[in-house]
């Protein structure tokens, strides 16, 4: 089959897609559309490296492989709809693009808090821009920054901020600990511990109900009536999955683009999502649609959606078994790294501290395991070098367990 594959979407989990695409035979024109600027970058080091200034805006550039050379790139250009049965998508200029095969890799947008009060002084983490604007606000002698959010970049963003000199710096957090969602109780408390040990004050178990302040941000109220003063604040409250431009469509949208155990959106075999907006079922586990946005998985997926959209378009089917990734994540917080292989989330009930002493030693390496059933499905350890050389050993035991995933039509 001739035509174009459009991928939509143009930062790594894009870069990779045509990547693998090339990689999978396609040799047919490849455009990527994309709505920033810039060309794809490396977006973990701009919540610690990039924010603490040890690492420069242009070391984030991802190099693309010289077999995409001479795909088309759309830059500055978004992506506004699409007619999947007529394989069009629409730009916002008006273009149409036609395709034959369509690569979703739109991404995410941080959510923002619906809260009354001044926008100014208020600030996400997800752009090579909106680092450049955290950056010069938490550089300011004396600041008082509040991070609402104690996930990954609300912990990591609170931990840089400290380092650059911040006055104070307080976590705002409805849970009760910090990522006690992808952590458990266990590390959470372990977490939180090390975090106060080095000067971060936490308000958990409350939410912020408004900002005060007339044309910029001067304070924050929480739901008991306490006003934290602030000169910056950091919102990292979750995420929103870019798929406004699929609707009517067909396609279940909830909470990203709902795939088949192939990445493929809608049982539309020339349609692909790939990177962290796509909702697919895990083979390696129970086969429940999640997304996943760890930095492994848009190369995980990329790599996998692009054999089937190829395989589609060159007609020679799908020798492929089901996609079934190893999730992975790390994150780095003031001196410590929390490093995690597999699905812990899939094993809170029994969770067993492998290594280590919570307990006697909180500055200590900790490797803690989760389990469902007999089975691992994950292991995270929190501390030094030797605390993740310990995690990456247990990473050959995940891969080789047996898959945990029943049939698809049961989760129907």
């Amino acid at each position: 089959m001739s035509g174009t594959v459009v991928v939509a979407g143009a930062s790594m989990a894009g870069l990779r897609a045509a990547e693998q695409l090339r990689a999978a035979g396609w040799h047919g024109p490849v455009v990527l559309v994309g709505d920033e600027p810039h060309m794809p970058y490396n977006r973990p080091p701009l919540s610690k490296e990039v924010l603490a200034g040890k690492a420069s805006f242009a070391s984030l550039a991802f190099r693309p492989r010289a077999s995409v050379s001479d795909v088309r790139w759309r830059l500055g250009t978004r992506v506004v709809g699409a007619d999947l049965d007529r394989r069009t998508v629409q730009l916002d200029s008006g273009e149409q693009l036609p395709y034959a095969g369509l690569v979703v890799a739109t991404g995410m947008r941080p959510r923002r808090l619906p809260c009354p009060g001044p926008v100014q002084g208020r600030h996400t983490v997800r752009t090579l821009a909106d680092a450049r604007r955290l950056r010069e606000a938490l550089t300011r002698p004396g600041a008082r920054v509040v991070v609402v959010g104690a996930g990954f970049i609300g912990c990591e963003v609170a931990s840089t901020a400290l380092a650059l000199g911040a006055d104070r710096v307080t976590v705002v957090d409805p849970q009760p600990l910090p990522m006690v969602g992808p952590l458990g109780a266990l590390l959470a408390e372990a977490l939180l511990d090390r975090h106060r040990r080095r000067g971060v004050q936490f308000a958990l178990g409350t939410q912020v109900t408004a900002f005060q302040g007339d044309d910029r941000v001067s304070g924050v109220v929480l739901a008991d009536g306490t006003a934290l003063a602030a000169d910056v604040v950091v919102e990292s409250v979750g995420s929103l999955a870019n798929t406004e431009w699929l609707e009517g469509n067909g396609l279940d949208l909830t909470n990203g683009v709902l795939t088949d155990e192939h990445l493929r959106a809608g049982g539309r075999p020339d349609v692909v999502a790939v990177g962290d907006v796509a909702r697919f079922p895990n083979a390696r586990y129970d086969g429940v649609a999640r997304r996943v946005e760890h930095w492994s998985i848009p190369t995980d997926t990329a790599k996998h959606a692009a054999r089937v959209l190829t395989a589609h378009l060159t007609g020679t089917g799908v020798p492929l078994g089901p996609f079934a990734p190893l999730p992975t994540f790390w994150s780095d917080q003031h001196d410590f790294r929390l490093q995690s292989f597999g699905a812990p989330v899939l094993g809170m009930d029994d969770v067993r501290v492998l290594d280590g002493d919570p307990a006697g030693d909180p500055e200590g390496d900790l490797l803690v395991g989760y389990h469902r059933g007999e089975h691992l499905v994950g292991v995270v350890a929190l501390g030094g070098r030797r605390a993740v050389a310990a995690a990456a050993r247990y990473r050959a035991e995940l891969l080789e367990q047996p898959a945990l995933a029943v049939p698809l039509e049961e989760h129907k």
